[in-house]
């Protein structure tokens, strides 16, 4: 693994254990762990499928679960903005993990694009 990949599963895993701290300190309302669940699933489920994309048998197998990747990312990032717009959790207190899934998107974006090209 090179060190932009392995930089790469690190920055996924670390986003993963950002988005479990702010599930678990979501306020316990019907809404928030609905939005919640959610959250947790498609924000732990980014670093997970990155890391059986790298395992792709063919390239075709790679892109493909990169889709997943990049499917789960921006998933995220509607439910952030589903709690700041809801005002379960103040906008300012998302700005830098939305600024992180929004930064993931792009990256798994290009890097399908790239490989589909």
């Amino acid at each position: 693994m090179n060190d932009s990949a392995a930089a790469l599963r690190r920055r996924t895993r670390d986003f993963a254990l950002r988005n479990i701290r702010l599930v678990r300190s979501l306020p316990k309302t019907e809404e928030a762990r609905t939005i919640g669940r959610q959250l947790l699933r498609s924000g732990t489920s980014i670093g997970a499928n990155h890391r059986a994309a790298a395992r792709g048998r063919s390239r075709a197998e790679f892109v493909a679960k990169l889709g997943i990747v990049l499917e789960e990312a921006d998933e995220t990032v509607y439910w952030l903005e589903l709690l700041a717009e809801s005002g379960i959790v103040p906008a300012k207190r998302l700005q830098d993990i939305t600024r992180e899934a929004t930064e993931l998107v792009k990256i798994f974006s290009a890097s399908r694009r790239t490989l589909r090209d």
